[in-house]
């Protein structure tokens, strides 16, 4: 059968509308984002209180953990925290390192500068906001003065790794958050803000003891 010219101006739009709906349909079958990363990311099971799947539309890619080439002189096992870049990083062998992005303090002063120790590591951890943070901010954190039990409400979230330098406390954490589209900002009280699911990753590989290294801002990139 010849298909004439006329007949197929006069059926272009039913052929076209067709073309567009199943566009549409592909669109909701094919995932936005690699499958790696929404495994990676993915409702973690087996925990007491419930770590939903990020919505990985809220976080921006450069974010997202991945193995990355490191120029640093640390030793594997260290943590170096680059608050300019917004990137954690936990040195392997081989000058490799797994990167993280992380959420960082809103203001310069408020992020801990320098050489800490892990001095100690917790799953849903309590949160007490520190006098100084109260007193910034009475309103906000004057409620919690007493402390929070761990939950899915606790802005630590899953895992906290606290700063230790001696036997002292530097009140300054790595840990989890509610808040996973802050991450690559500046928005904490000085703390290290993680995805959930990066928390958990990096409790899961370093031990008490091990060192953690905080850069000054400014500090040139390191992968």
């Amino acid at each position: 059968m010849t298909l004439h010219r006329r007949h197929f101006v006069l059926g272009a739009p039913l052929v076209l509308g067709a073309c567009t709906a199943r566009r549409e349909e592909l669109a909701l079958e094919t995932p936005r984002f690699d499958p790696y990363y929404t495994a990676m990311y993915a409702e973690v099971p087996g925990e007491p209180h419930p770590v939903p799947a990020i919505d990985l539309a809220k976080v921006e890619e450069q974010f997202l953990r991945r193995e990355v080439a490191y120029r640093g002189p640390e030793y594997p096992g260290t943590i170096v925290v680059d608050p300019t870049s917004r990137f954690a990083y936990l040195v392997l062998e081989g000058n490799r390192a797994l990167r993280y992005g992380v959420g960082v303090g809103k203001e310069e002063g408020f992020n801990l500068t320098g050489v800490a120790t892990i001095g100690r590591k917790a799953a849903w951890p309590r949160w007490t906001p520190t006098q100084e943070m109260i007193r910034r901010e009475p309103e906000r954190y004057g409620p919690f003065a007493g402390g929070l039990p761990g939950g899915p409400e606790n802005p630590l979230g899953p895992r906290a790794l606290y700063l230790y330098r001696g036997n002292r406390d530097t009140l300054y954490r790595l840990h989890g958050t509610t808040e996973p589209w802050t991450i690559g900002t500046q928005v904490s009280s000085g703390c290290i803000r993680f995805l959930n699911q990066d928390i958990i990753d990096l409790f899961n590989r370093v031990p008490v003891g091990a060192t953690a290294i905080v850069l000054p801002s400014g500090s040139p990139a390191m992968a």
